[in-house]
Formats: C-alpha cells, structure tokens, sequence
C-alpha cells in the first residue's frame, strides 16, 4: 500500500512535469501530427495543443494509458505482471491525469493573477488612501472637542394616567 501512495504521488508529479513541458513546446505532438494527417489536416504553427496540454479528459485518458500501456509492455520483460503491477499501472495513469488537471489550474489561476494585478494593486492603493484619510479624521475630531448641545429638561408632563382622569374615563 506504501508503494502505490508513493507511485500514486510521483505520478501526479510526473503528470505536472508533463503538462508544463508540453506548454512549453509541442515538438512530439507535431512530429506525430505530420506522419497521421495529410497536409489539409494537419495543425496550424499557431496551435499549442499537445497529448494532454489543451486536450479534453477522454483524449488525456487514451495518451497518459498508452503512454503506461508501452511502458509495462517494455517493463514486463524484467518483472512478471501480476496483480500489483496492474494495481501500480492503474495508480500512475489515474495520478498522472490528476497532475495534469492540476497543472491546469495552476497555470491558468496564474495567467489570472498576472491579469488581475494591475487591477489588485490600484484597488489596494484606494483602501489604503481611503483608511488614512478615516485615520485622519478620527484624529481631528479627537483634537476638536465636539460638544453636543445639552437636552432641555423636560417640563413635568402629567403621566397617562392622570390625563385619563381630567378626561373623564377614569375615577
């Protein structure tokens, strides 16, 4: 069980690492892309679309598996395949799809962020002028002592119930 963590979390590592190169630059892709597709379908040099960089979830599935797929064919000549191996097989397919989604959000929080943060600071520079002008003002009016008019005292009113009484409706 140790092994599978283990496996399991250097997969999504290993899924991260492959996100980012492919982002980076999709040479396999395209050399791939040529020798299938005729020259009408083949990919423009604008797009960046890879084996899992801008892919939909079944397309990354069949890649990252085939990818595994020829990787225990090769390894299956030094270790018999067994229960294990295909438990492993399946950690690092299911791990290296994870840690492509993650790269994804990952770069895409931060093409946000970079758009956002011309917009965050000038908001940031408004609160701070907006609470040292508040600062300001709290110390002014600590320094003028404000006074508040004094109530009037109240002329002696007759309660309720002697106002009933001169009306009539009470003895």
């Amino acid at each position: 069980m140790t092994l599978e963590i283990i496996i399991f979390i250097a997969a999504i590592l290993f899924g991260v690492v492959i996100y980012w190169r492919e982002s980076q630059g999709n040479k396999i892709y395209r050399f791939f892309n040529k020798i299938m597709n005729s020259e009408e379908l083949q990919m423009k040099p604008t797009d960046k679309k890879g084996f899992v960089f801008k892919q939909n979830l079944i397309l990354r599935l069949v890649y990252i598996a085939a990818f595994f797929l020829v990787g225990i064919l090769i390894i299956q000549f030094l270790i018999p395949i067994n229960y294990t191996t295909i438990s492993l097989f399946a950690s690092m397919i299911v791990g290296t799809l994870i840690g492509t989604y993650i790269a994804g959000a990952i770069f895409k929080s931060s093409e946000i962020i970079e758009e956002q943060s011309d917009a965050i600071e000038e908001k940031f520079d408004e609160v701070i002028e907006k609470g040292k002008d508040f600062i300001e003002d709290l110390q002014t009016k600590d320094a003028e002592d404000v006074k508040l008019p004094k109530e009037a005292p109240k002329a002696e009113t007759k309660s309720a119930r002697e106002r009933l009484k001169d009306k009539g409706f009470l003895k």
